[in-house]
Order: structure tokens, then C-alpha cells, then sequence
């Protein structure tokens, strides 16, 4: 029997905290052996409801060079940044309920129709909005995404044990099947409380196809279970979760595959899951049981694109509420530049009119004129699009401080205890073998790499004829801290002076760099502990080190680095070959410009810059961010 089904998508799905007990084995590791899971978790993750704790703890990870980024919280912080960005668009309302009313377009597409509008080439043109004299810089768009209908195959329950990858139920979906549904129980097996109290899974096995989207639709009869669905890939990595869908605790996963391959659906009861999803005995105890039916199908999704004309320099910033689930923007390349499922919005500085709010939020830097492209995608029905653009944040010259001498600093700005000292940079020195005498060269070396990352670079690109940078330390110049236009970093001070446990942290994130007073920390302890940690500085230098040329660059990259946070990007990805200034921590030797040799400060160390890299695929974005344009054309006058 087959009965007829809509596979669609939701809002926002990923509603659990997902935090891992101990840290997990950086990507490239295999816990398990040869033919184990990569980035396995040592032990199980913890599962806690959105809004059962408020603030992650930790600091930030989208604003922090954390030591060890396999350990933050990335989804409870997703479902914090979800929270504050709702909040942010509510004042924001408040403000655009006076402004000019919007360019208005209804999507062309008729509803029910696949085709029409779903890439960039074929996307519908809107005119009247942009940012020059006769233009509108703000667009409202309504339209409806109608992905494919399918009918949903019946299947038998499963029959225990089916607890873990290699018991998986074969559904047929993606191969013979589009959809299929059938009934289960979590608890019945061998591992559940009537068995062992380990805790029982159920699990089932799809064909990924790339492009496609999965979604798993779980309803229970009655109260019993609380579900939660996981998605593995063939190697036993956790690679998206479901806790509680919009409408309840019923779990509602979608999820796009980027790969052809072989996936695992896993069913249970909210907290336990497994430890090792190859081994259906790893669980930690038995949870919520219960009976409830699954729907698992893969569909041929609606994606609707919008075209609008950007000048160079253009901050645009779009979201998305109603059905979709997705938005991105494709530049006049049509290259995919920000593609996001989430709100980030509030880590804008106050002062940004960029929009956030809704189901996903994004925001792109034009470094070239022409057509750029805004999708919607992953729903079902109506959606109501906000586009906005605004030149860059103008001032006659923004001053970049850099405060070698210590501060005295309200750390709560970066999620900190409160007001804190912190210690002068030269109180560092010796931790890396060099002398009072040192000092003032490993001064000028920071300035230096700072100055070539945030100023030579950006000039000799020629994007912008009017960027401009001061760049001033405390060595040679009085503090101007307080004055407008002044952002600082402070280098120095330590993970316990500063309550923050992190090498580095950026007050914002600021496409546009609309808020020109910001800070940021470069703590020195981690980087000057002894060798053998992977973030230390000295787990690189030798006797054919040049200690003051090493140390200064590398904290001079991590202080380039913390600058591009309040200068509008966000982290690319640090495990693929592309050294960028804007990686994120866990790979220390691309960031701190480590030759092929292993040892810093040789004749072989590669020179780090901004430019064209990969999202960093844990913060949730896709597509490509270019970290030097976006500097280059939103520090200006």
C-alpha cells in the first residue's frame, strides 16, 4: 500500500544542543581504525532542549580563535545566535515601520510549477531597487516554493536488533524508492529497558543523491517517546540531528546532500544516542520509549531565484520567513558567495541596518557591478522574502589601535565575568626564549604583518580607491580609544586575567563595518605554553628558528585575523589546502605560516593572506567568501 505524501521542509529544524562530552578527533583522524568512523566522538554527546540553558557555555565560536574548536557548541549556539537575532528584528521592525515602503515583486512562477526560476541564469529580474539616487535599496518578494509530490511506499516494522550501521533496514530510498514509511518502537530491542538499559536505536539505510533532499517526518501516537532522528554518513559521522520539529516534540529532519553516497537515518529517544553508531550496544542508558511511524523521502526540491543589480562596494543583506528554510546569494558569476540556514544577525554591531530574523538570514559585499542572485529553497507553500542594501558605514578614516601595553577591559563585551586587568605583551616574551631586548623588534614585527595583511594587501588589490586604514599602536602613539572611528585589539593577558578560555575573540562581526568602535583580544598563554601543543608557538621553533621573526608574524596573523572579525568576515575553512588570515583555529601551523619543514621562522614559511576560501563548514555557511574584497571595500571613505 502506498499512501501520498509532501515532502517538504521546515523553518528552523536543528533543535538540540549538541555538545560533546570530551572533544572529537580532528577531521583527517580515524579513532575507529581502518575501517572506522572519522571524527568519531570519544564518548556520547549531550542532548539538552533549546532553551533549557540560556547562554552556551564557552566563548563564541563564530567570534573566537578557539584552541580547540572540536569542543564548542556549535548548535546550542546556532539556537542562541536564532534566539538574539529574533529579538534584534523585532527593534528592527520597529524602525522600517517608518522608513520608505519596499519595492514590492510577486514570484512569476506559477504555484505548483517546478522550472521557471530555479538558477541563476533563469532567475526573475527585479527592477527600481538598489543603491543609487533613484532606487529603492529595499525589496519585498512573495512567492511559493512547490517541491515534488511523491507517494510513500509501506514497509514491514523493522525486526530487532537494528540498533546500529551495520543492522540498518535498507529502505530503498534513493534508489527504488522516493519515500517509503513504516512503524516502529524505540525500546523494544535487546538494548532497551527491557533488555540491557543501554538504550535502543533504530536504524535505516538511504542512498544519498547530491543535490537532493532527504526529510524524515517522525509521529507518535501518544506522549512516550520524545524523538530524535540523527543522520550519519557511511563512516559513522554524526552529520545533521533533529530533536523537536516547529509544531512539537515529533522529529522533523531535513537535510541536502552536497555528496553521492550511502547514509543512515537513526530514530531515539531524546537524550541517548549512540556512542558508536557501528555498535548497537554503545549506548549510554535507556531514555524516552515508545512507539511512533517514519516517513523517510527524497524529493525533488523548489529552489526560486531573485536577480538584482549591485555596485561595487553594496552591502547587501537578505532572510527569509514563511516556508523556506534556505537563502543565498550568487554573485554576477553566478558562484554561490553565502548560503545560509540560520540567523547570525545578532552578532552584527548594534548600529548595522542589515536585516536578520526569520527562518535564515544573509549578506553578501559586492565586489563587482552587475546582476547578483538571491535563492530561497527547502519549504513547501509561501514565503516572504526582505532584501536590503546600503552603502558602506562612511567616516573620514577609520584607526585600527593595537594596545601592547596591557588594559584594563570589561570583558563581558565578549560574553566574559566583568572587568578585568590584563597583562602587557613583554610580560610573554620569555615563554618564547627572547628578552626585554626583544621587545621592541617583535613590536615591529606584529605591526608589520598586521600592516601588510590590513593595508598593503587592500591597496595593491586596486578594488578600492578609497580604502583607507590608520593603523596605531600604543608603543609610539598616545591611546586614541574612545575617539570615533577607533577600534583596538589588545595583545596580551591571559585565558585566567580574562575569564575567556580562547587564543583570540572579536567584539562583532560587521559586513559593511557599520560599527567603528570595536574590540578584540589576543591572549598570549596558549600561544606561549610550552611545546607540544598544537597552538603553542614554540611547538615550532628550534635551533634554526628566528624566534622574533616567528613569533611576531604569527601573532601578527592572529591579530589580523581578530581584525577581520569587526571588519565583516566570518571563518573559511581551515582543513582544506587554502592558508587564508580568516581560518579558524584547530589547524595552528596553516594560520601561524608554518613551512613544509615544520619550523617557524625558516626560509621556507609561506606568507598568509585574505582572499577567496570555502565557508568554514561548522558555522553553517556554504559557498565562497572572499575575506580580502570584503575588507577592501567596507573600509573606506
Amino acid at each position: 500500500m502506498r499512501r501520498p505524501i509532501a515532502i517538504l521542509a521546515a523553518g528552523t529544524l536543528v533543535a538540540a544542543v549538541l555538545t560533546p562530552t570530551t572533544a572529537q578527533a580532528r577531521p583527517g583522524t580515524d579513532e575507529r581504525g581502518s575501517g572506522g568512523a572519522s571524527a568519531l566522538p570519544a564518548t556520547p554527546f549531550v542532548l539538552t532542549k533549546p532553551g533549557a540553558a540560556k547562554r552556551p557555555a564557552g566563548p563564541n565560536p563564530f567570534l573566537a580563535m578557539l584552541p580547540d574548536p572540536a569542543k564548542a557548541d556549535y548548535v546550542g549556539w546556532k539556537n542562541w545566535l536564532a534566539r538574539q537575532g529574533d529579538e534584534r528584528a523585532g527593534l528592527k521592525a520597529q524602525q522600517r515601520a517608518a522608513a520608505a515602503a519596499p519595492v514590492l515583486a510577486d514570484e512569476e512562477e506559477p504555484a505548483g510549477i517546478r522550472g521557471g526560476n530555479d538558477t541563476p541564469a533563469t532567475a526573475q529580474r527585479i527592477t527600481g531597487f538598489g543603491t543609487g539616487a533613484k532606487e529603492n535599496p529595499k525589496l519585498r518578494v512573495l512567492g511559493s516554493l512547490s517541491p515534488e509530490q511523491v507517494d510513500a511506499a509501506e514497509l514491514t516494522p523493522n525486526t530487532e536488533d537494528d540498533g546500529a550501521i551495520p543492522l540498518a533496514r535498507e529502505t530503498g530510498v534513493g534508489t527504488a524508492e522516493q519515500a517509503v514509511s513504516t512503524t516502529g518502537t524505540v525500546g523494544d530491542g535487546p538494548h532497551g529497558s527491557a533488555g540491557d538499559g543501554s538504550g535502543d536505536f533504530d536504524f535505516y539505510q538511504v542512498t544519498g543523491i547530491a543535490g537532493r533532499t532527504l526529510t524524515v517526518d517522525i509521529d507518535t501516537p501518544s506522549d512516550e517517546l520524545d524523538s530524535v532522528v540523527l543522520l550519519y554518513d557511511a563512516e559513522g559521522e554524526l552529520i545533521a540531528l533533529n530533536d523537536d520539529s516547529p509544531e512539537g516534540l515529533d522529529s522533523l529532519l531535513v537535510h541536502q546532500f552536497t555528496a553521492d553516497g550511502t547514509y543512515y537515518v537513526a530514530v531515539v529517544g531524546f537524550p541517548s544516542i549512540p556512542v558508536d553508531p557501528f555498535d548497537s550496544g554503545s549506548g549510554d542508558g535507556t531514555a524516552s520509549e515508545g512507539p511512533y511511524g517514519v516517513t523517510i523521502g527524497m524529493a525533488e526540491q523548489d529552489t526560486d531565484f531573485f536577480a538584482v543589480r549591485l555596485k561595487p562596494g553594496d552591502v547587501l543583506g537578505a532572510t527569509v520567513e514563511g516556508s523556506a528554510a534556505e537563502i543565498t546569494v550568487y554573485d554576477p558569476d553566478r558562484r554561490e558567495v553565502h548560503g545560509s540556514d540560520q540567523d547570525g544577525s545578532s552578532l552584527y554591531p548594534p548600529n548595522s541596518p542589515l536585516p536578520g530574523g526569520g527562518n535564515a538570514v544573509t549578506e553578501h559585499v559586492a565586489d563587482k557591478a552587475g546582476w547578483h542572485y538571491v535563492g530561497v529553497s527547502l519549504g513547501s507553500g509561501m514565503y516572504d522574502i526582505t532584501v536590503e542594501a546600503y552603502r558602506p558605514g562612511q567616516q573620514p578614516r577609520q584607526t585600527l589601535f593595537l594596545d601592547f601595553d596591557g588594559a584594563r577591559i570589561n570583558t563581558a563585551i565578549f560574553g566574559g565575568p566583568g572587568v578585568r586587568t590584563l597583562s602587557p605583551m613583554r610580560a610573554f616574551l620569555g615563554r618564547w626564549g627572547l628578552s626585554a631586548d626583544d621587545e621592541d623588534a617583535v613590536i615591529d614585527g606584529i605591526i608589520a604583518a598586521v600592516r601588510e595583511n590590513l593595508r598593503h594587501d587592500m591597496i595593491e588589490s586596486g578594488l578600492n580607491p578609497r580604502f583607507d586604514i590608520r593603523i596605531l599602536n600604543s608603543r609610539d602613539h598616545a591611546d586614541p580609544f574612545g575617539q570615533a572611528n577607533v577600534s583596538r585589539i589588545i595583545i596580551g593577558g591571559s585565558i585566567q586575567e580574562s575569564g575567556i578560555p580562547t587564543i583570540g575573540i572579536a567584539q562583532y562581526i560587521d559586513p559593511g563595518n557599520f560599527g567603528t568602535q570595536d574590540s578584540a583580544l589576543v591572549l598570549l598563554d596558549v600561544l606561549s605554553d610550552p611545546a607540544g601543543d598544537d597552538a603553542s608557538l614554540n611547538t615550532y621553533i628550534t635551533g634554526a628558528s628566528n624566534r622574533v621573526d616567528f613569533v611576531s608574524r604569527a601573532v601578527g596573523n592572529v591579530t589580523a585575523h581578530e581584525a577581520g572579525h569587526f571588519f565583516g568576515n566570518w571563518h573559511v575553512d581551515q582543513f582544506n589546502e587554502q592558508a587564508n588570515i580568516m581560518d579558524q583555529g584547530g589547524n595552528f601551523p596553516l594560520m601561524f605560516a608554518v613551512g613544509p619543514d615544520g619550523v617557524g621562522g625558516t626560509a621556507d614559511d609561506p606568507d598568509v593572506d585574505f582572499g577567496e576560501d570555502d565557508f568554514n563548514p561548522g558555522e553553517g555557511f556554504t559557498g565562497t567568501e572572499d575575506t580580502l574584497s570584503r575588507i577592501a571595500f567596507t573600509v573606506t571613505r
